[in-house]
This record gives C-alpha cells, structure tokens and sequence, in this order.
C-alpha cells in the first residue's frame, strides 16, 4: 500500500480522493453543531430524577431570578434606597409578564432582593437580557445584580461565546510556529498543518452530528485539542522518518514508501491505544465523561486517517523541495548527535539518571499531599461575570442557603410526614409549604439550609436529609444543586475506579502485542503510571499555589490521568518500536543508543507540541478544562524530557536483553543493509558502568 501511496499516479488518485471525502463530510455537515445539554450528574442520580418530576409541576417553564440590591460603598440601606428600589417591582412585572416580590432587606441592612418569577422557556438569554433591562433603568444610586439558576446558565454560555474560535486560532498558532523550529522551512510545515487542520474541522463536524444523534454530551475543545495534538504527533514521526529515508536513498518516492511502512505500526499502535483507552469512558456515568469518549475516539480515528491516507501522497507530489532549504541528500553524514551524546552517556552510567528522574517524579508526585477534589458551582468559571457576583453578594448578607435552596420531591399522600421528617434534620432553616403536581402525585418542598452552596457541609446536609427521607413512606427525592453536586461527586469517584485500571490494563495490552515480550510492557507501564501520578501532584500543587484554584474540579483526575497514560505512552511506543529493531542489529543497549539518537529530536518536537496544545485550553473559561490543560502540559513535558529521555533508558540498560523475555532478541548481530551504516554506527556493547 506505501507504494500506492507514493507512486506518480497513485499519489494523485489518493490525494484527490482524500481531499474529495474530507472537504464533501465538511460540506455534507455544514452548519451541524454540538446542541445537547451539560449534565454534571449521573441521569440516574436522585437529582436528576428530581428534575424530570419537575416538569410534573405548575410552571415548568417558569425559572426565579433574584435581583440583589447593595450600596457601591458598603453601607446599610436607609430608608430612600428601599423606597427606591419598591418602583422595581411593578416594572419587571409588567415587562416580564412575571411575579415579583420584595424587596425584602438583609438582617444586617447592607443588602435587599427582589424575586422575580418568569416564563423562561428555551429562551433564557432573552428573559435574562429582559430582566437586566429593567434592572439597568431603575438602578439609581444603587448595584443591582441579577443573579439565580438561568442568570447563572446565560452568563456561562456567554462566556464561551468566540472562545472555541480561539481555542482554534492559537492552537493552529502554537502547532506551526512548532513546526517551523522543527523543520526550520518555510514551507514543510504548511503540509501537515493543513491536512490536520482539515481533520480537525471534519473531525468537530462528525463528532458533533453523532453527539446530537446519540445525545452525547462532551466537550467540543477536548476533542479539537486532542485531533490537532496527536495528529501533529503522527506528521512528525511519518515526516522524520521520511526525511531520514532521503540520506540513504536517492528515490524520494521509495524513501517516503518505507518511512511510512516503518513507521505505521509505532502510529497504529499509539491511536489505537489512546482510541481504546477512550471508548473505556463509555462505562462512565457522568455524561460529560461517557460522550467525550466516543467523540474523541472518532476524532482521533479521523485523524489517523488522514495522516496515513492524505499526507503521504501530498508529500510524494511535493517531493524533497518541501524540506527547502535544508533539503535531505544521500549521504553519510550522522544526525542526531546531541540525542547519541544523552543516549550514550545514560547507558553507560545509568544509575545517575534514573535515580535523579525517580527523585524528581517523586517531589512532583508530591503536590498530592493538601489536594482536594469539588470545586462549587461559582468556581468553576474563571470569566467573572454578574450573576456570580449576585450569589456572593446574596451569600454574604442573607443566609448562605438561600442562594440555592434544596428542592425534595415527595408522593403526595406522605407530604405531612415528608415535612415533618425535613424540619428535623439539624442545619436545616426553613422548609416550605408543599406545592402539588399537576397529577397530584407527587408534592415539591423548597427547602433552606444553613450551610453555604457548595461547601462540605451542604453536601453532608444533603445526605442527612435523604437519610432522613429514607424513614418516611413512599419515594422521597432530593434534589438541587447541592445534590447535584454531591451525586457529581459520587459518579465521577465511580468513575475513576472503574476506569482507570481498564486504561491501565489496555495500555499493557498494546504494549505486549506492539513489543511481544513480557518484562518490557510492565516495566513501561510502571514508569508510565508514575509520571501521570507526577504530573497530576504537581498540577494541582500549581493549581493552589499559582493559580488560586483550591481544588480540582470532579473530572480532573480521571482525564487528566486518561490522557497522560494513553498518550504518555505515545513516546515510549515510538521510542521502543524503533529500539526493537535496532536491538536484533547491535543489541539492546547500543540498540536504545541507536533508537534515542534516531528518535530523539522527533519525539521531543512532537512532545512540546502536545504540550503546547493541551496548554491552550487555559484559554477557555472553564477551570476544569484550564486544569486538564495545566497537568496534562506538564506530564508530557516531563515524559518526553525525563521519562523517555533519561529513565527508560537507563531501565533498558540495567536489563539488557531481559526486556525482551521471553525471546531473544538480541542474540543476532546481522549486518545492517548497505547504505544504512550511519543509523548504527555505535558498537554493538556499550561499556556499562560496573
């Protein structure tokens, strides 16, 4: 297939029919765009069943927005700032079609709310937007605020809007000023760019068409950042191997069809292991989680796809040229000669490294030690905005509990009992009087606690109450968004320890069909495991410290480990591939030797890449995703400067050919094909330090 590939004529045909597919699913899809929702519980979980009862009840389509007054100085609110704010109450009436109550001051007199109560529909932007009109034209001397659950919804969406774009245009940034240091040409880069950058484009339309029709919910710039990192990954490798081809053949057609045959099964085997790794994410229960395996693991697929099918033949019509000016000639010039220097220097002496690279994940790992894992719900937005502002100011003067009251479900014939179970349970402030559904099934409770949204005291009065709901007849529900979050919390724990060993046990799988040992995948794996623990202890010790976000957010940890072992082991795959091969020429030591100074260059290009990637999704608003980024930037620097660099190696020159147990692989010493002389020029032992 390399030669089809390649070939004069059939380079033409694949690159046509590669763009034709590409550019026609983009065409076919136009417009597609992600429209399901972004449930952070499980949809089995007590609250979400609290929120499909809810559309049993008057007023489903009616959401509350609080309007909260407060000096700009501080001060308590005399008498003419209530007086002022009372005009308020007629005027949302009338322009929203609403009920407004209030104002109804603070204990302390620093502060007043006005409810308002409105049809929000599918429409929530406009009864938002309606709803600070107004506030803005009666606003007088005071700040108003207008804040609550659809407040709230609008100013997230908000935030998000041009962000996607440029997530985009910095990552096609950073991806190509990348490429331009790598290469050092004006124009190579041009070339997988565009093809990954189309795969990208056909990649969200694709992932976005299945979202909808599956109802998948997931995060579009995951998946963009994902497309764009490892596709960049698979250029690099297949376009180094090229360019290393072209020093020993003078048939640049013939030098792409056997990079790309050396190369695919290191390519292969790295997408299916992130792609299989992915598709475990199937098995989660928080939505957020589940979607974003499938649609990345398409992703990925597209992206290999067009790297194997659509960039060959573009680099066969394009030919050596495009390495202009440093175009590759026959030759036996050597390459990589600092990688041989490092290589050489860690197999002779390898415990100096591999104790230091251990110390090092060590302290990292470190960071562990203080991190806690929840952030609520106003945390989790980096972007400020005027509903957050609203619920702290609410919090501040009222009692913390009213800015999201707990909603209980109950049946109808045990409302009393239901009531008088709530009222019992300590930390609990007011419960209101039952509201019936349209059935009259079931009845809905407002409840307020003491405890402020989102701390560890909210939660733990969340399951006080539905053990005490527990003692009452019938089927009691809580919900809202302390339940949310506490049902959040569970899942995504389940989650982790359910997925986690499955990634685990696949990596192992790829690395013992890719390297047909035993000792070899184990050992990788181990390595493998520490530095993801590393990176995560030293994201979130940098999470506190530098950045101020005191916790990680529920999904950080398990993508974050996710992503740092499927595609950490990326560069052990392409480094031990090679070293594999080499090994049955000069052994395994000078094999390793070989396999780094041939790899190395490629390998730490396609790492910064990745990293600089994963580092972009800072731009996003969403703290979760500037955490996914912040660790996962940081594991893959540390596996492709530390891991892959200095401890694999030593650990390959500690073992020798017992990595290869049970076969022999290092046994023959053949002769290295004629004109390949310069990719193992280092003897076949390289002294060993004791």
């Amino acid at each position: 297939m390399s030669e089809s590939l390649t070939s004069r004529r059939g380079a033409r045909i694949w690159l046509v029919l590669g763009v034709v597919v590409l550019v026609g699913l983009m065409g076919l899809l136009r417009g597609v765009s992600l429209d399901t929702g972004t449930d952070s519980a499980p949809a089995d979980s007590e609250s979400s069943r609290v929120t499909e009862l809810l559309e049993k009840f008057p007023g489903a389509d009616e959401g509350t927005l609080l309007v909260v007054a407060s000096r700009p100085d501080g001060a308590a609110l005399d008498p003419n700032d209530l007086s002022e704010l009372e005009p308020l109450v007629p005027a949302l009436e009338e322009a929203t079609d609403g009920r407004a109550l209030g104002p109804f001051p603070s204990e302390d007199g620093e502060a007043a709310v006005v409810q308002v109560t409105l049809t929000v529909g599918d429409d929530a932007e406009h009864a938002v937007e309606l709803v600070r009109e107004v506030t803005a034209s009666q606003a007088g001397d005071l700040t108003l605020q207008v804040t609550g659950g659809p407040a709230f919804g609008v100013d997230v969406a908000a935030s998000f809007d041009g962000a996607d774009f440029t997530l985009l245009i910095v990552t096609i940034a950073i991806v190509a000023v990348l490429l331009i240091v790598t290469y050092r040409s004006p124009v190579l880069w041009l070339v997988p760019l565009a093809v990954v950058g189309i795969a990208d484009q056909v990649a969200n339309k694709v992932t976005a068409g299945l979202g909808n029709l599956w109802d998948l919910q997931f995060d579009t710039g995951i998946v963009s950042v994902l497309v764009f990192g490892a596709g960049t990954n698979y250029a690099l490798l297949l376009v180094s191997r090229y360019r290393e081809e072209l020093h020993h053949q003078t048939d640049h057609r013939a030098a792409l069809a056997t990079a790309w045959r050396r190369t695919v099964p290191a390519i292969v085997a790295s997408n299916l292991t992130v792609v299989v790794s992915l598709l475990t994410l199937v098995l989660a229960v928080i939505p957020g989680t589940h979607g974003l395996g499938v649609s990345s693991a398409v992703g990925l697929l597209i992206a290999l796809a067009a790297v194997l099918l659509v960039l060959p033949p573009a680099l066969a019509i394009c030919g050596p040229r495009v390495f202009w000016p440093f175009v590759p000639r026959p030759d036996a010039a050597r390459h990589g000669r600092v990688w041989r220097r490092v290589a050489t220097g860690v197999v002779r002496r390898p415990w100096v490294p591999l104790i230091t690279g251990v110390a090092l994940l060590g302290v990292m790992a470190a960071g562990l030690v203080g991190t806690t894992v929840g952030l609520s719900q106003v945390e989790k937005f980096r972007v400020p905005s005027e509903s957050a502002a609203g619920l702290e100011t609410l919090a501040d003067h009222f009692p913390p509990g009213q800015a999201q009251p707990l909603t209980v479900v109950a049946e109808a014939e045990h409302a009393d009992e239901v009531a008088d179970a709530l009222d019992s349970v300590p930390g609990v402030v007011r419960v209101s009087q039952p509201t019936e559904s349209n059935d009259q099934e079931w009845v809905k409770f407002s409840v307020t606690g003491e405890p402020a949204p989102g701390t560890q005291e909210s939660h733990q009065l969340v399951v006080d109450l539905r053990a005490a709901a527990d003692a009452v007849p019938g089927e009691v529900l809580v919900g809202g968004q302390s339940a949310v979050d506490v049902d959040a919390r569970d899942g995504n724990t389940r989650d982790l320890l359910l997925i986690a060993p499955l990634v685990l046990l696949v990596t192992l799988v790829v690395l013992v069909l890719l390297v047909r040992a035993a000792v070899a995948p184990v050992v990788l794996l181990v390595v493998n495991l520490a530095s993801a623990t590393a990176a995560i202890g030293a994201g979130s010790w940098l999470s506190r410290t530098v950045f101020g976000w005191d916790a990680l957010d529920l999904q950080v940890p398990l993508l974050s480990f996710l992503f740092l072992v499927a595609l950490g082991v990326d560069y052990t795959i392409f480094l031990v591939h090679r070293a594999q091969s080499e090994a049955a020429r000069v052994g395994t030591r000078a094999g390793m030797v070989n396999a780094l100074a041939s790899t190395g260059a490629v390998i730490t290009s396609a790492g910064v890449v990745l990293a600089g990637v994963f580092a972009a999704l800072g731009l996003l608003p969403l703290v979760t995703l500037g955490q996914i980024g912040l660790t996962v930037c940081l594991g893959v620097l540390v596996d492709t400067l530390v891991v892959r660099s200095l401890v694999v190696p030593a650990l390959f020159s500690l073992l020798g050919d017992r990595m290869w147990w049970p076969r022999r692989i290092g046994s023959a010493r053949p002769t290295p094909p004629e004109g390949e002389e310069s990719d193992h020029d280092v003897p076949s032992r390289v002294p060993v330090a004791g």
